[in-house]
């Protein structure tokens, strides 16, 4: 997505959620309701584009 900061992505792909929508609200300076859907827009573009980046989760380790 043009105009967000790699941190961003960055967020997303390290399950920073709540950092990378205050990055969202901060840069595109819209409501939270607007920054979650762009959140997921992006998770979803990351998810098919680059899914091998995706940091396991806590319940990832060690599996």
């Amino acid at each position: 997505m043009d105009g967000l900061p790699a941190s961003v992505d960055h967020d997303i792909l390290a399950h920073r959620s709540i950092a990378a929508i205050a990055t969202i609200r901060e840069t595109l300076g819209c409501t939270v309701h607007q920054a979650v859907d762009v959140y997921a827009q992006r998770y979803e573009e990351l998810r098919r584009d680059r899914p091998g980046d995706f940091r396991p989760g806590p319940d990832g380790y060690g599996r």
